[in-house]
């Protein structure tokens, strides 16, 4: 099949995308605070507590390509609406857990559905210019990150903040109903960007090559696309850095102030507040003036230095304040800037399939990052995750400067 973005409803679609993004990854929000804590209420040691964190992940990095292959072939609407339902009633199953294997069997099933993500970024790169891709990029990974940020809190309070009695019930309604809501905006109010380029664009039709989806796996994705290769290999050294943060920090507030829930919901909703700041606002200034590519290098080397800050803290609450904001500020600059420098590689129908593919790599991330940081925590210490982090990102600026280098241009030319 061949398509175009109806360019007239680029506006409200992008506002409708922006409200079911949010929505869409709230509810994995809610739950980040609470998974240690559930672990520990129903018996789980720290073998299986890793596994039900990176679960979620892992079902997203298999899921990412096929959700981005699927809207290629289906249109983006018809998949967004399919995970959304398998997400509320992963959320009606997290409710009824009684169990660490069910909390496991729930986790996987919204990680699978969660692999919606690609088709989201799909569309807004559907209804943009090259001009105003960063921008849209940016707008989504702001309405991803001001779920990720309400979530964190909503799950705080509606859990408490004693880490023996806390509630599991509450968060896993509150968001089953949310996407239930960002269903129905789908359904009413989000139209298609996906449509057919026959009906647009004449003679289109026999450029079947050109804009046909990409029948190339990931693999073979990277491979000719040296430079989406390098990119996703940025992505996934950030985010496996983020995975380590996000699945030890709720472990070390523990173990040094026996905080609960709502503490460590608060502080992280810091974090995620100046990352959306960031991605929603600052992105457009800074984009114009210094490029995707610098702006992906700043915030690489910001998170490095929030992660520094953390992990030599110790019980120093202002150090470990001042590095996480480092850190959201740092991810509010990379994650739209090397998504937009990612979207840029898509060849005409299978921008999907390349979105599904970078998509992949920050799942693949979210699964080793806490496979990287739990055991470290248990065997090295409480610091020692945010260290190890922070020399896994550093890597990163060297590859987004790989993948704007002429050599990298002349390879991939010489490969197509």
């Amino acid at each position: 099949m061949l398509w175009a973005h109806p360019m007239n409803t680029r506006a409200p679609s992008l506002k409708s995308l922006f409200v079911v993004s949010m929505i869409d990854v709230l509810g994995f929000g809610v739950l980040i605070p609470l998974v240690p804590y559930m672990a520990r209420e129903y018996g789980a040691g720290p073998a299986l507590t890793t596994a039900i964190l990176g679960s979620y992940s892992l079902c997203q990095l298999l899921a990412a390509p096929v959700w981005g292959r699927l809207s290629d072939r289906y249109g983006r609407r018809p998949i967004l609406m399919s995970s959304l339902a398998g997400a509320c009633l992963s959320y009606v199953i997290l409710g009824f857990a009684d169990n660490p294997w069910i909390v496991l069997a729930s986790r996987m099933l919204a990680g699978f559905m969660a692999g919606n993500l690609s088709a989201a970024f799909a569309y807004a790169s559907d209804v943009s210019t090259p001009q105003t891709r960063a921008r849209s990029m940016g707008m989504v990974g702001a309405a991803i990150g001001i779920g990720f940020m309400l979530g964190i809190p909503i799950g705080g309070i509606l859990s408490g903040d004693h880490a023996q009695s806390a509630n599991f019930l509450w968060p896993a309604v509150v968001s089953a109903s949310l996407s239930l809501v960002a269903l129905a905006l789908v359904k009413f109010r989000l139209p298609e960007s996906h449509v057919k380029r026959e009906a647009a664009v004449p003679g289109a039709a026999d450029r079947t090559d050109e804009f046909a989806p990409s029948r190339v796996g990931p693999i073979a994705l990277l491979r000719q696309r040296p430079r989406l290769m390098f990119i996703a290999g940025a992505a996934l050294l950030v985010t496996t850095a983020q995975g380590i943060l996000e699945a030890t920090f709720a472990l070390w507030a523990l173990s040094r102030f026996n905080a609960g829930p709502r503490t460590v919901a608060f502080a992280l909703f810091g974090a995620a507040l100046v990352a959306v700041v960031m991605q929603g606002g600052l992105v457009r200034v800074l984009v114009p003036r210094l490029g995707e590519r610098r702006l992906a290098h700043a915030g690489v080397l910001c998170y490095v230095a929030g992660l520094l800050l953390v992990g030599v803290a110790g019980n120093s609450l202002t150090a470990a304040a001042l590095g996480l904001l480092c850190c959201g500020a740092g991810m509010g600059a990379f994650s739209p800037s090397a998504s937009a420098l990612a979207s840029r590689q898509s060849h005409g129908g299978d921008r999907g399939a390349v979105m599904g593919t970078y998509q992949s790599a920050t799942s693949l991330a979210r699964v080793i990052g806490p496979f990287i940081g739990v055991p470290m925590f248990e065997l090295w210490g409480a610091n020692s995750p945010f260290i190890a982090a922070a020399c896994i990102t550093a890597p990163a600026a060297l590859l987004i400067w790989r993948s704007q280098s002429r050599g990298t241009a002349d390879m991939e030319s010489s490969g197509s």
